[in-house]
């Protein structure tokens, strides 16, 4: 059918160009982002890409929704303007007639979206969440970067090699601030190597010195060698626990209804009710004046979208603060937009309005006057 298939291919181009945009926009700050994170030794270096990538992966619903709803929005403004609206109503075509071709294009996204928010958003936020874990707590040799102050995996050292030679295991210039068994020690060398003995690692320092000092007494000991050893953690990864509820994946957080877990589950199902709103609510505010501004509504919806989402995510809160029950804070919000959308598509499908209501009212009130006289 041409009505069909007309808006259809229409909104697949606005939808693809608009979803590019924003994909776009989104990787370049979960970029700088990311960036701010690993030089503050919270992410591997070399894992950016990886880490981006999968924080990509995590947004992807909430860019897939703003994407669909600024296409619905766009295409039709542009249909107002250019009076094709007019010509479909014309021909017998109601606003409440596009319902079905809308949700026959969009009905894959919505999909799209509720398996990202459900399985996806879970699924990226495990990745990175492992891959911070498997960073921070790497052993002691791990640590050492040439040219930098590091700290052990249990905070009790600090160490600095001036540089490494050919060999990764090997360095001149050694630094070794500790605390331990109730002393302070710094010590010094010209060069150092590693080497395993047994199940453990060492640090074996050549020509340098030591400085012991008691916490007790405050007493100190100095010291030189010509080769002094120090066992460093080689790993200490543990086995990880749950990992922040966002991690959680949507089976576990309805085997386990604590208030916070009710609270993430609201997060991502609202995220899937709301692509659906906005199918509904697009249709609803796209009615433009041609006389007006071409960029009115799509600010318009680009308000709405952000009021609704920060509600979504307000209601994340509340929910997880046991403020309000999570099925009585869906039923409000999700409920009430997709009434008020409909409620809004109905009055604009039969072209109500209060002018014309209290004119009604008014006429009928004069003719029941004048039968009565």
């Amino acid at each position: 059918m041409l009505f069909h298939s007309s808006i259809r291919k229409e909104l697949a181009r606005s939808f693809g160009a608009t979803l590019v945009v924003l994909a776009t926009v989104v990787m370049t700050m979960m970029l700088i982002r990311t960036l701010g994170q690993a030089s503050r030794g919270a992410v591997n270096p070399s894992d950016v890409m990886m880490v981006m990538g999968y924080t990509v992966l995590g947004h992807l619903p909430t860019i897939l929704a703003l994407s669909l709803f600024v296409a619905i929005v766009g295409t039709l403004s542009r249909m107002y303007r250019d009076s094709e609206m007019v010509i479909w109503f014309a021909s017998g075509r109601g606003l409440a007639s596009f319902v079905a071709p809308l949700f026959r294009f969009a009905w894959p996204v919505l999909l799209v979206i509720a398996v990202l928010a459900l399985v996806g958003w879970p699924w990226s936020n495990q990745q990175v969440q492992g891959m911070r874990d498997h960073y921070e707590k790497r052993g002691d040799v791990e640590r050492i970067a040439p040219g930098q102050f590091q700290e052990s995996a249990n905070g009790t050292r600090v160490f600095f090699v001036d540089k490494q030679s050919n060999d990764a295991n090997t360095g001149n210039n050694v630094f070794i601030a500790a605390l331990e068994r109730g002393q302070e020690a710094v010590t010094s060398s010209r060069s150092a190597r590693i080497e395993t003995i047994g199940q453990d690692r060492f640090v074996l320092l050549s020509q340098g010195q030591r400085m012991e000092q008691l916490l007790a007494d405050g007493s100190v000991k100095l010291s030189d060698f010509s080769e002094y050893g120090t066992r460093v953690a080689s790993n200490v990864l543990t086995e990880s626990d749950g990992g922040p509820t966002k991690a959680l994946s949507t089976l576990k957080l309805l085997k386990e209804p604590s208030p916070v877990n009710q609270g993430e589950l609201s997060w991502r199902l609202g995220l899937a009710l709301a692509g659906f709103n906005f199918v509904v609510l697009a249709l609803a505010v796209s009615v433009v004046n041609p006389r007006a501004g071409r960029t009115g509504s799509l600010v318009f919806a680009l308000f709405a979208f952000i009021v609704y989402y920060n509600f979504i995510n307000l209601g994340q809160n509340w929910v997880s603060n046991s403020s309000i029950p999570m099925l009585k804070f869906m039923a409000l919000l999700h409920g009430g937009a997709a009434l008020m959308g409909a409620a809004l598509l109905i009055q604009r499908h039969y072209n109500w309005s209060w002018r014309q209501w209290l004119r009604v009212r008014a006429n009928r009130r004069l003719s029941d006057e004048g039968s009565a006289r």
